[in-house]
């Protein structure tokens, strides 16, 4: 049985990928989707956990794909899972960039690196609704998710503020 997870959990990462154009955010998604509505790996409230953690301690964003493994498998998962997400997209980046260097004044060079800059902040758009989704079950977890985007967006403040006010904000409300 483990082995069997294991090596469900490198196709689903090593698959995840080969799409990850804008980094493991970008693909925050496609994660959610796979581990918990098609493969059913954990709930909602256990994937926004897992995000929340990634998020805070420091480190490359992919780090949650190393918690989802942990989460799954032990020690074993989070090594699979890992070198799963990280070689593919390795790969293929060291390929592509070869290409670009080589051919990099050419007209098709240039239409295909405008083509995915779009499709890169759309699926980093995406997976902040996905996010939001997944951890805010009520007014409060919204309206808190709202307000930080809005403070980040409208200022020049270091997030760390939106950080902390929310933080407040949910405890006070939480005792009362």
């Amino acid at each position: 049985m483990r082995g069997g997870l294991l090596g469900q959990i490198a196709v689903t990462f090593a698959s995840l990928s080969l799409v990850s154009i804008g980094g493991a955010n970008a693909i925050l998604p496609e994660i959610h989707r796979q581990v918990v509505e098609v493969l059913g790996w954990m709930d909602d409230a256990t994937f926004a956990h897992l995000f929340a953690i990634s998020q805070a301690a420091p480190g490359p964003n992919v780090l949650l794909v190393s918690l989802i493994g942990w989460q799954m498998a032990g020690v074993a998962g989070l090594l699979v899972a890992t070198s799963a997400i990280l070689l593919p997209s390795a790969v293929l980046a060291f390929a592509a960039g070869r290409i670009v260097a080589r051919w990099s004044e050419t007209a098709w060079v240039r239409v295909a690196k405008n083509g995915l800059v779009p499709i890169a902040l759309g699926l980093i758009l995406a997976s902040g609704l996905v996010t939001a989704r997944a951890a805010d079950h009520d007014a409060l977890g919204f309206a808190i998710s709202g307000g930080t985007a809005l403070f980040l967006v409208l200022s020049n403040r270091n997030p760390l503020w939106a950080l902390g006010v929310g933080t407040l904000v949910s405890v006070v409300c939480t005792l009362l």
